[in-house]
């Protein structure tokens, strides 16, 4: 991602000052650091954290794209507003994955009507990924959770209860990102999915989240990018 996200950059006429591939490269780099005008991170989970404490102790303002820190996502907002800085955070930047967010409300709000309908979820992404799920799946995840009363929580497993909301995970080969929502009954199936085909359009979603960040202050997400609802 990192690569693709500087190709994208460049291509749209913006200078990559600085790459961070380690945490001794923020004292290493710290004075190109210092001329940034905004950082994006698409880091690790375990990094991502001090990656954003990091940019706010510079009032840096920070586009977020890694997956698997969203357990510290109040903290990281409470940051952000006491301290009147900036950060985009996405699951996933792409545009066509928002739209499926969308889609995904409209369908969980209308099967809640029909308990005939079990839905679920399915994601795969490439071997390299480090988390599971992915966190594009945990959205769709919670946003189903908002429209179908009857489930209660989601597992990372087959469900043992018509309570739960399964995600099965896939890792294979290097398939950048498949999500299926998946609306069965016992006469029919209805199913959404995105394909993604390759990482150009996460990474232009990205680019595209720092420019429009660029003078605002608060904590966004891409339904303020792109006024959806969800």
């Amino acid at each position: 991602m990192g690569r693709e996200i500087e190709k994208a950059a460049l291509a749209r006429g913006h200078q990559v000052l600085v790459k961070l591939d380690t945490p001794d490269d923020w004292s290493v780099q710290k004075s190109l650091i210092s001329r940034a005008d905004m950082a994006i991170d698409f880091s690790t989970p375990d990094s991502a954290l001090n990656n954003i404490r990091r940019c706010f102790d510079l009032n840096m303002p920070v586009v977020v794209g890694t997956t698997g820190w969203h357990e510290n996502a109040d903290l990281v907002r409470k940051w952000c507003l006491d301290e009147h800085q900036s950060i985009f955070v996405a699951s996933n930047f792409s545009i066509g994955v928002n739209i499926l967010y969308s889609l995904t409300e409209k369908l969980s709000k209308m099967a809640d009507q029909f308990e005939d309908y079990e839905i679920s979820l399915e994601e795969i992404h490439h071997i390299h990924k480090l988390d599971a799920p992915s966190g594009t799946a945990i959205r769709l995840a919670e946003i189903i959770l908002g429209g179908v009363r009857r489930k209660k929580n989601w597992v990372n497993r087959r469900q043992s209860g018509p309570e739960e909301l399964e995600i099965i995970s896939g890792r294979e080969d290097e398939i950048p990102g498949i999500h299926t929502i998946i609306c069965e009954s016992g006469s029919d199936r209805l199913i959404l999915r995105h394909e993604a085909k390759g990482r150009e359009g996460f990474a232009v979603g990205a680019i595209l989240a720092a420019e429009w960040l660029t003078g605002k202050k608060g904590f966004f997400e891409m339904k303020d990018l792109l006024h959806l609802t969800v």
